[in-house]
């Protein structure tokens, strides 16, 4: 990969007119195991950072504190994407397009509407379209590593239903802002003592009436350093452990830390809060056929199969429940006729979700792509009704498991990140 970023690069230069001085089109900045990062990369991150805080007027620390951000995510985006290479992650077009129109449907637009705004905004279609299909390599390569190192057991699930039935109606919701001051991962008593001076200092410039979202971009060593340290609106049960216990009794705006952990020191501040009533749940009962691809049997066989057993079923040539007890990957509802049982769609895959809310009962889908191969279904009813002790223990197992994916998925980024081979390349005095 190194020898064709220099390729590249040669090429550029042997291409100028013979009397022209040499003017550097790009170079190689950062060299991350098997790949590079490009100046152009950099430049490109720092552009569009400045570009959004300036549509949501926001102020931003220095250009070199952004470059340091942005060359730090980019290493991190470096080592997911060869880690997808090596795992064969790859977004195909039609997938694509189906996440494309969801953001386009979930911001009220159409997809036309979506591509004016992104013009708008400073950036072609094309490098958009590329900019999406890269967030969905690097989700998936995510959850392919973090999902098998979160484990949650019975009692945990229970001791959380618990607490919610104990806090009642209300379940109490934060949108935090968040700073990571770091220490290595085995740390000397030297390294904690200057973080925790370092954390100090960005307390008392806080207190002192600083910009949180400008201290955190230049100062955050957290994921969302690049967004202002937002960490968006997160449940009491689904944050992690050590916030749910700090924001409790918190007011909002209030600064929270810094609280240490194994990263380093924490510094929260309370944006907002607000409570969630109780409410009816919306609840499907689906059933499905999935076919997964292989080696044997690409993409474009398993969505005909499923073309060819939708035709067969309107056609009253075949029945649902034993074409997926033959045929569907899905071992758990496979044996009861692909049936999926009561549940709110919300447990689903998104691709999977947003299929099953455009059906009438009894209609069967076209196939459709999720993160675990082609699928077509079946809506056979749909309710309102109230939470179940099922539901509860549901809903538990997904906050507990928010929780501790969030917390392995920065351990494992941590991890990949320290075991990296990262060389930065100096900046000539002519670049």
């Amino acid at each position: 990969m190194k020898v064709l970023a220099v390729a590249l690069f040669i090429g550029s230069l042997v291409s100028l007119p013979a009397k022209a001085a040499p003017e550097m089109l790009d170079s190689v900045s950062v060299i991350v195991d098997q790949g590079v990062v490009l100046e152009s990369q950099i430049q490109d991150l720092v552009a569009t950072v400045k570009r959004n805080a300036m549509l949501k007027e926001q102020t931003l620390p220095s250009d070199r504190a952004l470059r340091t951000q942005a060359i730090e995510k980019l290493i991190i985006d470096s080592l997911q994407t060869q880690m997808a290479e090596r795992m064969g992650i790859q977004i195909s077009d039609p997938q694509l397009e189906q996440t494309i129109g969801n953001i386009a449907q979930g911001q009220n637009m159409t997809v036309a509407q979506l591509r004016e705004q992104v013009a708008k905004e400073g950036t072609t279609y094309t490098k958009y379209r590329e900019e999406i299909r890269k967030e969905l390599i690097l989700g998936e390569v995510r959850r392919a590593n973090v999902r098998r190192r979160v484990y949650i057991t019975d009692q945990e699930i229970n001791n959380l239903v618990k607490l919610i039935d104990e806090q009642g109606n209300q379940q109490a919701e934060y949108h935090l802002g968040h700073i990571l001051i770091e220490f290595p991962s085995e740390p000397t008593d030297t390294d904690i003592e200057q973080a925790k001076t370092r954390a100090a200092k960005v307390i008392e410039l806080l207190n002192k009436g600083s910009d949180f979202t400008k201290v955190a971009t230049a100062s955050s060593g957290g994921p969302k350093a690049l967004e202002g340290g937002d960490l968006g609106w997160m449940n009491i049960n689904s944050m992690p452990t050590l916030f749910a216990e700090a924001v409790q009794n918190k007011a909002k705006d209030e600064l929270v830390g810094p609280i240490r952990s194994g990263a380093g020191f924490h510094i929260l501040k309370i944006k907002d809060m607000r409570g969630i009533e109780k409410v009816e749940i919306n609840e499907v009962n689906a059933r499905h056929i999935l076919i997964t691809p292989s080696i044997i049997l690409s993409d474009e066989k398993a969505q005909k199969m499923l073309t060819e057993f939708r035709e067969q079923l309107l056609a009253g040539e075949a029945d649902f429940a034993e074409l997926a007890k033959e045929h569907s990957a899905d071992p758990g509802s496979a044996l009861k006729g692909g049936e999926l049982g009561w549940a709110d769609p919300n447990v689903y895959d998104a691709t999977f979700r947003d299929t099953l809310g455009t059906l009438e009962i009894d209609e069967i889908s076209q196939p459709v792509k999720s993160q675990f191969g082609w699928h077509i279904m079946q809506l056979l009813d749909k309710r309102v009704g109230d939470a179940t002790e099922q539901r509860k223990k549901d809903k538990a197992y997904q906050l507990l498991f928010q929780r501790k994916f969030a917390e392995e998925a920065d351990t494992w980024i941590r991890e990949i990140r320290a075991s990296a081979y990262v060389e930065l390349i100096a900046k000539k005095d002519n670049q």
